[in-house]
C-alpha cells in the first residue's frame, strides 16, 4: 500500500460517521493524540517567515533554519509524504503549488495554535476559502492558482475532508486526478461515456454546458473514496444522495450517474425523483393525520391520485379542527358533519385550509371552480369509503349518499373540448409538415424525434400520456388487409394503411387505430436513428418497455408538446398560442381531429369515432364529436326554416298615383301580383284569403283593361314583399291540391276584405295557389 493510500484509509477510518463540519478529525501520531501545539513547535512557526515556509522541501533542508524545521517534524513529515504521493506533473509549477499548500497549512496551525490533525472541518473550509479568489486574497505572498487544489487534496487525504459544499465551484475532476491518478479517473470516465454515447449523448459534457456528469462523477469517486465504478453500490449511492455536498445540480446529476452505473450492473436503478412524493400535513390534527398517512400507504390508486386526495383530506382535517373540534378524528364524523363539510366546500375560496399560500398570490380569495368542488367531495367519499371498508372506522353513514355532490354543483360541470379553428389548425398542420432545424434552436432532442412526435400529435389524436408512452415498433403497415414490411416503398407510397398500436390508456386497454402514412414514415425515420435506450417502467402496466420517444435515457416529458412544440409551430405558422377559447394545448388537437372526422364529407359514425379515439363509452365520444358551424349552417340552410315560414310576392307600385296625390284621395296605388290577377288591398299580408284569393272587390283580373293599363305604365315600380305563412298555407304549398282544397273549405265562410265570403262570391272550389317566389331563390337571382 502506498503512502497516499495509507493516509486515505486512515482519514476515512478517522472520519467514519462524520456528517458535517462540526467535530475535530483526529490524527494519530506516535500512538498519542494531542490537540495543542508543543511550545517548540509554536516557537518554530513563529520564527519562520511566510517565504521561509515555502522554501521547505522534504528532499532538502533549507540553510540556517534546520533547527526550526526539526522541531516541526511531526507536523511537516505527514504533509510532505502525502504531497509527494499526489499525482501530478513533476514540474516546477506543481512543486511550487505543493510548497504553498504546505506553507498555508503550517501558517494556519500557528494561527489556531493547534496541529492540523486537531482541526475541525470548518477550519479546513475556512483555509481553502469559498472560492479561488478568496483563497488567493488571504495568502501573504503571491500564490499560484493551482495551490488551492493541492490544499484541498491534502485536507481530503489527511483529514478526510469532504464538505465540498463550503468551497464553492472548483475543479473536482482535477482534485480526483490528484488523489487517484489521471489513469484511474480516465478509465471511469471512459466507461461512463460509453454508456452515455450508446444512449445518445454527444459527449460527457454537452456543448451547452448542461451535462456536468464529469464533475458529479469525480465528486462521487471522491466521496466514495475509490476510483472504481464497481465500488459505487446501491448503498454507496444512498450515502452520496444523503451527503451535504450533493446539492443542486449535483443531486440531479447523481440520479443520472446512478442510472449509468446501474446499466453497468453495479447497483440498482434509482427511483424517479419525486416519485411517491407525499405532501406535508402541517396543521392537521394528529388522529386525522395518522389515518390519512395510513390510507395513503395502503391505497392502490396511482401516486398522483393518492397525493391529490391526501392534499384534499388534509384540508378537511384543518377545517374540522377549526370549525368542528369535536370531529377531528374520522371516527367522529356523522351525517351532520358531512353536510357541514359539503356546505363549506360549496363556499370555499382559493387558499382556504391549505398548507402554504405563497404560490397563490394572484388567485388568492377567488371562489374555487365547480369541478374542484366535485373533486374535493369525490376524494372525501373515497377516503371514508375505504376507511369503512377496511374496518378502520365504524360505519356511521353511507359516504355515497352523505357526501354526494349536490346537483347545484354537478349541473354546472360539463365536458367542453375546445376545438381549434379550421384555419388555425390548417396552418399548424403546414408548420408541422415543414419543420426545420432553425425552428428549434439549441434543442435538446434530435430533429427526427421532434418531427415524429409533432406529426403523431397532429394526426393521431392521442392524449399526451399516450404519446409519451408509445413503444418502439408501434407502427405496422397493411395492404389489402395483409401485413407488409416497411421497406416495401412502392406499396407504402400508394395505398398502404398505417396502423398505430396505442398502449393501455386512461379509459381502456391497448388498441390499434389507423393513422395517416405520414405518421408511420416519421416514426420509422426516428427509429432508424434512435440510440439504444434502457427500458423504462410503464407504471400503468408494470412492464419494462422500450419507449419510442426516449433519448439519453430520458423519456420525452408529457409537457414537451405544450411548452416547446406548440409555441414553435405557432411561431412558424404565424398564429398566436392562444385563441378566444384559451391556450392551444396538446389535448385540444384530440378534440379538433375528432370534430373534423365527424364533420367530414364522408363522416365517421359515432361508434367508428369511439373506436378510433379509444373511448370505452359512446357517451364520452359525444363530447368530442362536435358539429362544426359550417356543417350546421349547411344543414340549417338546406332545412329551409326561413323559406318554409316566409315567402315573397311581387308588388307593383303606381308612382303616378303617389306623386299626383290620388293615393291620398283613396285611389289604389299598391297592387300584389297573384299570378292570375292583382290584389289592391293595402293590408294584403293580413288577409286570410291571401294565398287562395276569393276574388273580392279588391281583385283585378290580369285580362282586365285596368290591369293592362297598369302594366303599361312607364313609372311603375316593382318590389318584393314578405308574407308569413300559416301552417295550413305551408301545407298547401308543400303537400299539393288536397291541402289546397282543405284550405279553401276552411276559408269558405270567412269574410274577404270587401265584406263578402267566398261562398257568397260563388268562388270556384277548384282554386289554385298563387305562384310565389322563395326568398332564397330571389336572392340568388
Amino acid at each position: 500500500m502506498s503512502a497516499i493510500e495509507r493516509h486515505a484509509v486512515a482519514a476515512s477510518t478517522a472520519n467514519a460517521g462524520a456528517t458535517g463540519p462540526t467535530g475535530a478529525i483526529p490524527w494519530r501520531s506516535g500512538g498519542e493524540r494531542r490537540t495543542r501545539l508543543l511550545p517548540e513547535e509554536a516557537d518554530a512557526l513563529a520564527g519562520l517567515s511566510p517565504r521561509a515556509l515555502r522554501r521547505h522541501r522534504a528532499t532538502g533542508v533549507p540553510r540556517r533554519t534546520a533547527p526550526l524545521w526539526r522541531a516541526l517534524s511531526q507536523l511537516v513529515e505527514p504533509l510532505d509524504e502525502t504531497a509527494k504521493g499526489l499525482h501530478h506533473d513533476d514540474d516546477d509549477l506543481a512543486r511550487r503549488a505543493g510548497r504553498t499548500a504546505v506553507a498555508a497549512i503550517l501558517a494556519k496551525c500557528a494561527e489556531l495554535e493547534r496541529p492540523w490533525w486537531a482541526w475541525t472541518a470548518w477550519d479546513w473550509a475556512r483555509l481553502a476559502g469559498p472560492s479561488r479568489e478568496a483563497f488567493l486574497a488571504a495568502q501573504p505572498l503571491p500564490t499560484e492558482q493551482s495551490a488551492r487544489p493541492f490544499l484541498i487534496a491534502l485536507s481530503y487525504l489527511l483529514a478526510g475532508f469532504t464538505d465540498f459544499q463550503h468551497l464553492g465551484n472548483f475543479n473536482r475532476l482535477h482534485l480526483a486526478q490528484l488523489v487517484f491518478g489521471p489513469g484511474s479517473v480516465t478509465e471511469a470516465i471512459d466507461e461512463t461515456g460509453t454508456v452515455l454515447e450508446r444512449w445518445g449523448y454527444r459527449s460527457m459534457v454537452g456543448s451547452d454546458g448542461r451535462y456536468r456528469l464529469v464533475g458529479v462523477l469525480a465528486q462521487a469517486l471522491l466521496l466514495n473514496r475509490s476510483p472504481r465504478l464497481a465500488d459505487l453500490t446501491t448503498e454507496a449511492f444512498a450515502a452520496l444522495h444523503a451527503h451535504p455536498a450533493s446539492t443542486g445540480r449535483y443531486q440531479r446529476d447523481l440520479h443520472a450517474l446512478q442510472k449509468i452505473v446501474a446499466e453497468l450492473g453495479h447497483c440498482d436503478c434509482p427511483a424517479r425523483p419525486g416519485f411517491n412524493h407525499a405532501p406535508g400535513l402541517a396543521g392537521v390534527p394528529a388522529a386525522w393525520a395518522e389515518l390519512l398517512r395510513r390510507w395513503h400507504d395502503t391505497s392502490t390508486l396511482t401516486p398522483n391520485v393518492r397525493n391529490n386526495i391526501r392534499v384534499n383530506m388534509a384540508k378537511a382535517g384543518r377545517w374540522a379542527a377549526a370549525e368542528h373540534p369535536e370531529a377531528t378524528d374520522p371516527r367522529q364524523w356523522t351525517r351532520t358533519i358531512c353536510a357541514a363539510w359539503i356546505a363549506a366546500v360549496d363556499r370555499m375560496m382559493i387558499g382556504d385550509w391549505v398548507q402554504r399560500r405563497d404560490h397563490l398570490s394572484e388567485r388568492l380569495g377567488e371562489p374555487i371552480s365547480p369541478r374542484t368542488k366535485a373533486h374535493l367531495l369525490m376524494g372525501t367519499r373515497m377516503f371514508f369509503r375505504d376507511l369503512q371498508e377496511w374496518e378502520w372506522i365504524p360505519r356511521r353513514f353511507d359516504p355515497a349518499r352523505a357526501l354526494a355532490t349536490p346537483r347545484t354543483i354537478s349541473a354546472v360541470i360539463s365536458t367542453d373540448p375546445r376545438v381549434i379553428a379550421d384555419d388555425v389548425w390548417a396552418k399548424l398542420l403546414w408548420a408541422g409538415l415543414n419543420l426545420e432545424p432553425a425552428d428549434f434552436p439549441g434543442t435538446y432532442y434530435p430533429l427526427e424525434l421532434i418531427r415524429a412526435l409533432t406529426l403523431t400529435w397532429l394526426f393521431s389524436g392521442l392524449r399526451s400520456d399516450e404519446l409519451s408512452r408509445l413503444r418502439v415498433g408501434c407502427v405496422r403497415w397493411q395492404h389489402n388487409g395483409t401485413p407488409i414490411s416497411g421497406d416495401a416503398t412502392d406499396i407504402l407510397a400508394d395505398d398502404a394503411v398505417c396502423l398505430l398500436d396505442v398502449p393501455v390508456h386512461k379509459t381502456g386497454t391497448a388498441f390499434t387505430k389507423p393513422v395517416d402514412p405520414l405518421v408511420g414514415q416519421a416514426i420509422e425515420a426516428w427509429q432508424a436513428v434512435r440510440p439504444i435506450q434502457p427500458k423504462r417502467l410503464d407504471r400503468k402496466t408494470s412492464e419494462h418497455v422500450d419507449l419510442l420517444f426516449s433519448i439519453r435515457a430520458h423519456p420525452v416529458a408529457k409537457s414537451y408538446i405544450n411548452q416547446t412544440v406548440i409555441p414553435a409551430l405557432c411561431a412558424k405558422a404565424g398564429v398566436p398560442t392562444a385563441d378566444v377559447r384559451g391556450n392551444i394545448t396538446s389535448h385540444r388537437a384530440r378534440s379538433t381531429i375528432a370534430s373534423q372526422l365527424y364533420n367530414a364529407k364522408e363522416p365517421m359514425t359515432l361508434f367508428e369515432l369511439q373506436a378510433w379515439l379509444g373511448h370505452r363509452s359512446p357517451n364520452t365520444t359525444q363530447h368530442y364529436a362536435k358539429i362544426t358551424p359550417n356543417t350546421l349552417t349547411k344543414a340549417y340552410t338546406e332545412a329551409g326554416y326561413f323559406a318554409r315560414n316566409v315567402r315573397t310576392i311581387e308588388v307593383l307600385l303606381d308612382r303616378e298615383a303617389i306623386t299626383s296625390g290620388a293615393a291620398a284621395d283613396g285611389q289604389s296605388w299598391q297592387y300584389y301580383d297573384l299570378g292570375h290577377g292583382l290584389c289592391s288591398y293595402t293590408f294584403f299580408e293580413q288577409c286570410p284569403h291571401r294565398m287562395a284569393c276569393a276574388k273580392c272587390d279588391f281583385y283585378l283580373p290580369k285580362d282586365s283593361t285596368k290591369a293592362q293599363l297598369l302594366e303599361a305604365k312607364d313609372n311603375l315600380q316593382r318590389m318584393l314583399a314578405t308574407v308569413p305563412l300559416t301552417e295550413e298555407e305551408q301545407a298547401a304549398i308543400e303537400d299539393g291540391q288536397s291541402a289546397l282544397d282543405t284550405l279553401l273549405d276552411r276559408l269558405a265562410d270567412i269574410p274577404t276584405p270587401a265584406g263578402a265570403t267566398p261562398r257568397q262570391l260563388s268562388s270556384p272550389t277548384d282554386g289554385r295557389m298563387l305562384p310565389i317566389v322563395e326568398v332564397r331563390q330571389h336572392k340568388q337571382s
